[in-house]
């Protein structure tokens, strides 16, 4: 595997060798000074030039200075997923070595968000200066309205994953177990986090540092959250979220100052219940 060095050389040495690459960014984890570092960390680049059209879906070029990637997506040459057209061109290449390289290629004016950036490189000295937020990627404080509009979301779509499960709908059960509902769920962990660490903190993409930035109980408990196909552990995992976001709830309610509702949790609960022991099912009956 080609270390950090030579991968960053060969991105350098590319740009330096091209006289329309005007300048060189980094993004990414790389350029973040708070993210553990470890060997699966993508070279997120930036290349400014004067005219992408030389570089507009040309895998000779790639090839030539970066060698022949393992697999690549190309999200301007797509119609599955097309980007919104701007004027950019994108490369994600993963190499046979197990070096990645997130390349973007474009002649549009750099524009400062906060994200931690490093300028590697910068030809003609005028690049806009870097002004780095060092709580770009921190947990944001809710608002009560915000609070309430996530407890909402995730009750209310609890009753899509019981009605999936009590019909054997797999995939629907999944996704909404998976996507909605567990989106809340990270959602309001994060805050939970964040109230804890004084909006201190970053949990990562999807709440990937949860296992160090939440207590061992409850960190165990998300754990559980995850099911495989079987019914009884779906429902099984659909109660075990319904427990942890009410425990991370109550307390960031208590740490902001928000008020919970606690009847829309029991709710939820109780229709899950009758949902899951055919209850609803043996009143039609009886009716």
């Amino acid at each position: 595997m080609r270390t950090p060095e030579e991968i960053l050389k060969l991105i350098l040495d590319t740009a330096r060798g091209d006289d329309n690459i005007r300048s060189v960014l980094m993004v990414g984890s790389r350029a973040d000074p708070d993210c553990p570092a470890d060997i699966y960390q993508d070279f997120d680049i930036c290349y400014f030039v004067r005219d992408v059209g030389p570089y507009w879906d040309n895998m000779d070029w790639i090839e030539s200075r970066f060698g022949r990637p393992g697999i690549v997506q190309k999200p301007e040459s797509m119609n599955l997923m097309p980007p919104e057209g701007d004027g950019s061109f994108v490369y994600l290449m993963i190499f046979p070595d197990g070096n990645r390289i997130d390349l973007q290629v474009t002649a549009d004016p750099y524009v400062d968000d906060g994200e931690p950036a490093v300028l590697l490189l910068d030809k003609d000295g005028d690049f806009p200066e870097i002004s780095v937020k060092k709580d770009f990627w921190y947990v944001k404080r809710p608002s009560q309205k915000l609070f309430s509009d996530c407890c909402n979301e995730f009750h209310w779509c609890l009753n899509n994953v019981a009605k999936a499960a009590a019909r054997e709908e797999l995939s629907l059960a999944m996704e909404q177990l998976n996507h909605y509902v567990r989106d809340m769920l990270i959602l309001m962990l994060g805050w939970y986090i964040g109230a804890e660490h004084g909006f201190k903190a970053s949990i990562g993409k999807n709440g990937k540092y949860f296992k160090k930035l939440l207590p061992g109980e409850m960190y165990e408990s998300f754990a559980r959250t995850y099911s495989d196909a079987d019914y009884g552990h779906i429902w099984a995992a659909a109660f075990e979220m319904l427990e942890l976001f009410g425990t991370a709830a109550r307390s960031v309610a208590g740490e902001l100052g928000f008020v919970y509702d606690e009847g829309e949790e029991r709710g939820i609960r109780t229709y899950m219940e009758q949902v899951r022991s055919g209850g609803l099912e043996r009143g039609k009956a009886e009716g």
